[in-house]
């Protein structure tokens, strides 16, 4: 009898998180999806697939409280997809270490907090796939220009998985950063309506390629950044 395989999806109820747990529950995993307090977003998907939970991301604690609950009750934690973030505009005039220290928090912290448990975890059972959510102004400065507090924000999300895949040497464990193209949501199309929609990446292709590098065929993958520009 061949195990039900278990994932973590933080910021499940978003565009991406939630595209990300309809793939895994539908590929057969026990998904463990993360919601701020108070989020009404529905899920309808059976127990046997999905379980919600609400976790204060920000806060490190509650955390670890939360993948020490998962790992107790389920034993191992197969995937962890982090896709919690959020976006700023702002020149460097304009950017006060204020508004770096939030947008730190809002992507690097929210992700360190989980990735942090779920490595040690991973690296105890010699398996496992962690994909934080980057981005092209975390990637390179020269798309950063005007949006320097979430630039620098994403910016430590690739040296984590750099440094991540260095202490899991010669074990089953790799750390990969998905860097999205414009994602066509709801939300993009209504603040962009001019935009050639038919150049984005759908959430739906991003959760596919995201499960595809948690399959046995692509074990054997280790390129840490993976871009999903679309047509872009």
């Amino acid at each position: 009898m061949t195990l039900q395989k278990t994932a973590i999806v933080t910021g499940a109820s978003g565009n991406l998180g939630y595209a990300v747990v309809q793939k895994l529950a539908t590929e057969g995993y026990k998904v463990i999806g993360t919601v701020e307090p108070n989020d009404p977003a529905p899920f309808e998907l059976p127990e046997s697939q999905f379980e919600k939970q609400v976790v204060d991301l920000s806060n490190e604690s509650d955390s670890l409280k939360f993948i020490t609950a998962v790992i107790v009750k389920y034993g191992k934690i197969d995937a962890a997809i982090l896709t919690v973030g959020g976006f700023a505009m702002g020149k460097i005039a304009d950017t006060t270490s204020t508004d770096i220290a939030h947008q730190y928090k809002l992507n690097f912290e929210t992700a360190y907090n989980v990735a942090r448990p779920v490595f040690v975890q991973m690296l105890q059972q010699n398996s496992g796939r962690i994909f934080l959510i980057g981005s092209k102004p975390g990637l390179s400065a020269g798309n950063s220009k005007g949006m320097i507090a979430y630039s620098l924000g994403k910016s430590l999300i690739f040296r984590l998985a750099e440094l991540m895949n260095e202490e899991a040497m010669g074990h089953n464990v790799v750390t990969n950063v998905v860097v999205p193209g414009t994602i066509d949501t709801p939300q993009n199309r209504k603040s962009m309506p001019d935009a050639d929609f038919s150049k984005w990446v759908k959430p739906e292709t991003i959760a596919s390629i995201i499960h595809h590098y948690c399959t046995d065929e692509a074990g054997a993958l280790r390129e840490p950044v993976i871009k999903v520009y679309g047509n872009a």
